[in-house]
């Protein structure tokens, strides 16, 4: 794994993991989804140039985060791309991103002392781990691009 490979965020199956067909992939992406995980795994429209889309949006904290993902078989390779929108700051970001983000609830205890309480909780790891799990256990290249699929 080159420097490039690490600021991108790509890593590689271990050695000795079957590879399998796009189809398998697709699936084994799609199959992400259920009532464990915060987010949704869906195919990708034209117009968003992907082949699937994860997406996760976190209304307590004004976030919405999406990583597209192009299958090339070819080169058995997923290639993903983050992008995260921001309500509060009105902020749009994309590339390989690594955010966490936590919203604070201060206030006076029975005691009359400040207390903190964690309120809700982000972190782009909660979404990438698992997708980037499918495709590494399929055989196939996570790679990270920054600028376009």
């Amino acid at each position: 794994m080159g420097i490039l490979d690490r600021l991108t965020g790509t890593r590689y199956p271990d050695t000795g993991v079957a590879v399998r067909s796009a189809a398998e992939v697709r699936a084994a992406l799609l199959a992400v989804n259920g009532p464990d995980v915060p987010f949704v795994v869906r195919n990708g429209v034209p117009t968003e140039r992907a082949d699937l889309v994860a997406m996760w949006r976190v209304r307590e904290l004004g976030i919405t985060v999406r990583t597209r993902m192009r299958l090339v078989p070819e080169q058995h390779e997923v290639r993903a791309l983050n992008e995260q929108w921001d309500a509060r700051t009105r902020e749009y970001s994309r590339g390989q991103l690594t955010t966490t983000a936590r919203d604070w609830t201060i206030e006076r205890g029975e005691d009359g002392r400040l207390t903190k309480s964690e309120g809700a909780r982000f972190d782009f790891a909660r979404m990438k781990d698992p997708l980037r799990g499918a495709v590494l256990g399929a055989g196939w290249v996570w790679r990270g691009v920054v600028f376009r699929l």
